[in-house]
C-alpha cells in the first residue's frame, strides 16, 4: 500500500487520527521504567541547573513529565492530541499542558532551559523543511546554552530488522501491523488494522516516520542553531552503534 506522504486514506495527516482513543486502548501502559531511564539520561548529561524549566514536546499521556516533576524540574508538556492530553491531566491534575503544533510553539523566545523529544516524536511531517521548522522553533524557545535531548529511532537498525507483518490480540480484538520501507528507504510506514465485532469493516490507522541517519540529524540540528555534542545508543548512555536500539542526540543552543 502506498500512501501520500504523512497522510492516510482520508486525506488528513496520519498523526491527527492515530494518537486518539484507539491508541490509548491498544497501548494503555507505556513503560514507566523506560521513561525514568530516559529522564535520568537528561539529568546525567544535560548539565541542568536545579529547578531548570523543561518543555517536553509531544508529551502524550505525560509519563516523562511525571518523572521530570519527581526530580523537581518545573515542566511544560505540549502535544497535538486532545485525548492524550486529557489522559495526562487525569493522571496528574496539576500538570501544565498545552495543545499545539510543534512547528509553531506558543511560547516566548528564550523561555526554557531544556527541551525534550522522547520516544520518536520527530520525523512525522511530509517534508524535511517541516522537521527543520520544529528544530528552529526549539532553538527559539531555548535559552542560549540550553539543551535539547532528541530521542529517535535507529534508522540503520530499522532498515536491517524490519518485520513486515505481525499480529496480536488485544482485549479480544485482532490487531495486525504491516510495515514497509518507502521513498527509497528514506521512511518507514506502518498500517494498523484492528478487527471489529459484528462483521464491520476493520479500523485502519497509519504511521509514517522519516528515517534520519545520525549525520542527517546532526546537519538538521546545526542548520537550526543547535550544536550536537554527544550521541547515545540507549537510555543508559551507551555509545551509539548500528545495532543500538535508539539514536539519542544531546545538543545545546548556539
Amino acid at each position: 500500500m502506498s500512501l501520500r506522504p504523512a497522510e492516510d486514506p482520508l486525506g488528513s495527516p496520519w498523526y491527527r487520527r492515530w494518537f486518539g482513543e484507539t491508541y490509548l486502548e491498544l497501548y494503555p501502559h507505556r513503560d514507566e521504567a523506560e521513561a525514568g531511564h530516559a529522564v535520568q539520561l537528561l539529568l546525567d548529561e544535560g548539565q541542568l541547573d536545579p529547578g531548570a524549566s523543561v518543555l517536553d514536546l509531544a508529551c502524550g499521556a505525560g509519563r516523562h513529565l511525571r518523572r521530570l516533576r519527581e526530580h523537581g524540574l518545573p515542566s511544560m508538556g505540549l502535544d497535538l492530541s486532545h485525548p492524550l492530553l486529557l489522559r495526562a491531566k487525569a493522571l496528574e491534575p496539576d500538570e501544565r499542558l498545552v495543545r499545539s503544533d510543534m512547528r509553531a510553539l506558543p511560547f516566548a523566545s528564550d523561555q526554557f532551559s531544556a527541551v525534550t523529544s522522547f520516544f520518536t516524536s520527530f520525523g512525522y511531517f511530509a517534508s524535511d523543511d517541516d522537521d527543520r521548522r520544529v528544530l528552529t522553533e526549539i532553538r527559539r524557545v531555548l535559552r542560549r546554552g540550553g539543551c535539547l535531548l532528541l530521542d529517535f529511532l535507529n534508522a540503520n537498525r530499522v532498515r536491517k530488522t524490519l518485520i513486515p507483518r505481525d499480529e496480536r490480540e488485544v482485549d479480544g480484538r485482532l490487531v495486525v501491523q504491516e510495515r514497509q520501507l518507502v521513498d527509497g528507504g528514506r521512511a518507514v510506514e506502518k498500517t494498523i488494522r484492528i478487527e471489529r465485532e459484528g462483521g464491520r469493516e476493520p479500523a485502519l490507522f497509519h504511521e509514517r516516520v522519516r528515517l534520519y541517519l545520525p549525520d542527517e540529524l546532526g546537519a538538521l540540528l546545526v542548520s537550526s542553531g543547535l550544536t550536537p555534542e554527544r550521541w547515545f545508543g540507549d537510555y543508559q548512555g551507551n555509545a551509539l552503534a548500528d545495532s543500538a536500539p535508539r539514536v539519542i542526540a544531546l545538543a545545546h543552543a548556539s
